[in-house]
């Protein structure tokens, strides 16, 4: 087979790209044409609209990324100094540092080995086991007493967690869940969408995300006052619209219109870019699924992934020199992030039995998944891994 040439410039196969195949252009010269190319115009407010009802929450909030979001929705959670945010180490390091941005202690639970998303029952028996709760009817670490104030389930590459399960359980502890939804937008659980199961949650217009706008990320809720405090908050808590009467520290978190437009424009091809996501996941599983050394990872039956990145596992021993392989092969891959415990700023937190995260990090990696990858692309990157193998014996 002749080499596939996706990007004629870069002559790779990217592991995500957007596609800007919609109104982007169009909706942006239309805020080029008239001026309304900050953080005030018509396409912020549509954006916020178009994704909090594609989600199926009332009120949306865009901001500037998917880590400002995280950061507002635990302030207006009240997270601060001496609560404890529940945080998978299987994420982006992201989820972690905005705990620590309100000076509040992440500990860190295990992923499950198969969707690596959060261990619900892990979780379960940390709670039982590892916390108590008081009088006041709030649950508190036994080892370092604080108040455990939030969790924040990940959908990690679009799979969601299994929120039955967790809202049960954070019901009963009285915990408030912050759903990160910032790489499962389209998915779906048990006939749900994912963003709409948390007290707020939160999610990214990054470049390599399933849209995007450029940048960019929203909180979406169901509460209007989170949403007014939100909204207050990401835009440096200005009290008049005229005086500058601030009533509270406040960031500048407020996405641009110009950026909204882009995001409009993406919204209005985001199922067609799910559908694709999902065809272009099977492809992968079947080319892949006569090669025992490999697993490719997929959905359970109660979920529908958007399947933002796709992974398979291979073992330890091939991890590293099949990524350097196919980069060499001009694929993009890459490996999963290092669980955030043993990342150094983060090694003294508590963890509480982390081992398949360890594990899924020594085997597993991410292949080339672009809304407008080619099936001969996609063919090529499994002839070149099926390549490696037999190399290897």
């Amino acid at each position: 087979m002749t080499s596939i040439i996706s990007d004629k410039r870069l002559n790779v196969i990217p592991l995500s790209e957007p596609a800007i195949i919609g109104n982007e252009w169009k909706y942006i010269k239309e805020c080029l044409d008239t001026g309304w190319i900050s953080s005030i115009g018509s396409y912020v407010n549509r954006f916020e609209k178009m994704v909090a009802e594609y989600v199926g929450c009332k009120y949306g909030i865009a901001v500037v990324n998917g880590t400002s979001a995280l950061h507002l929705s635990l302030l207006v959670c009240d997270v601060k100094s001496d609560d404890e945010v529940i945080v998978p180490t299987l994420t982006f390091v992201a989820s972690a540092n905005v705990v620590k941005y309100c000076g509040a202690e992440p500990v860190f639970i295990d992923c499950c080995h198969d969707t690596l998303c959060l261990d619900v029952e892990k979780l379960k028996l940390f709670l039982e086991m590892e916390c108590e709760q008081n009088d006041d009817g709030f649950t508190y670490n036994r080892t370092s007493g604080r108040r455990v104030k939030a969790i924040m389930p990940v959908h990690v590459f679009g799979h969601p967690v299994e929120m039955e399960a967790l809202l049960e359980l954070c019901k009963l502890y009285n915990i408030d869940i912050i759903e990160d939804a910032t790489e499962s937008l389209g998915s779906e659980y048990k006939d749900q969408k994912t963003g709409s199961f948390g007290k707020l949650a939160c999610l990214s217009f990054n470049g390599n995300k399933i849209i995007t706008s450029g940048g960019g990320g929203m909180v979406v809720t169901n509460d209007g006052c989170l949403a007014e405090k939100v909204k207050h908050l990401s835009t440096q808590a200005k009290t008049d619209s005229i005086e500058y009467d601030h009533d509270e520290i406040g960031y500048n978190y407020r996405l641009t219109n110009i950026q909204a437009a882009m995001g409009v424009a993406q919204m209005e091809g985001l199922d067609k870019f799910v559908e694709i996501k999902r065809k272009n996941a099977l492809r992968y599983q079947n080319l892949l699924s006569n090669i025992n050394s490999i697993e490719f990872l997929w959905e359970k039956p109660w979920v529908k992934s958007n399947f933002w990145l796709y992974t398979i596992k291979v073992s330890t021993f091939h991890k590293k020199s099949l990524i350097d392989y196919l980069l060499s092969k001009n694929i993009q891959v890459r490996p999963m992030w290092k669980p955030i415990h043993i990342l150094p700023m983060y090694k003294d937190c508590q963890t509480f039995r982390v081992e398949s995260a360890l594990n899924i990090y020594d085997t597993a990696l991410n292949l080339p998944c672009s809304i407008g990858i080619k099936m001969e692309e996609i063919e090529f990157t499994v002839e070149k891994i099926k390549s490696y193998l037999s190399s290897r014996g």
